[in-house]
């Protein structure tokens, strides 16, 4: 099946593993709560036991430098694309607002960011990540 959409996540990859993780894991959720209508159905398993709803398309996951990662930002910016972002500063960080905080309080940039992700219309996520590799 081909979606008309794609999600893109673009993670630095000088980051420790479990930096990695934490900034996929909130910039998925960030997806999912801009486009509830990724959300797919919940599951079920043959024993009848019922578990949370996934989001319900392939996450395409690449890696990249801090200024490959700017420039991705850049590029979604100027196509109406806006982007979820994690930045170096929030792993500092203990509670949401002052996640959101730490971003307020950088320019544009400034920011040192260390995850990015989005969701648009497929040929435009392959323009904003052209160049990137997948992560490995």
């Amino acid at each position: 099946m081909q979606f008309d959409t794609k999600i893109a996540v673009v993670i630095r990859t000088d980051l420790q593993a479990w930096q990695k993780l934490n900034v996929a894991a909130f910039l998925t959720s960030g997806i999912a709560a801009a486009f509830p209508d990724c959300i797919g159905e919940p599951y079920e398993d043959a024993s009848g036991t019922t578990y949370h709803a996934l989001i319900g398309q392939p996450i395409l996951i690449y890696g990249a430098d801090g200024p490959a990662l700017s420039r991705a930002v850049d590029r979604a910016l100027t196509r109406n694309v806006k982007p979820a972002v994690y930045t170096e500063g929030m792993f500092r960080t203990t509670h949401d607002a002052a996640n959101r905080e730490a971003v307020r309080a950088v320019a544009r940039a400034e920011l040192n960011l260390v995850g990015i992700a989005m969701r648009a219309e497929r040929k435009v996520i392959d323009k904003i990540v052209d160049g990137l590799e997948f992560h490995s």
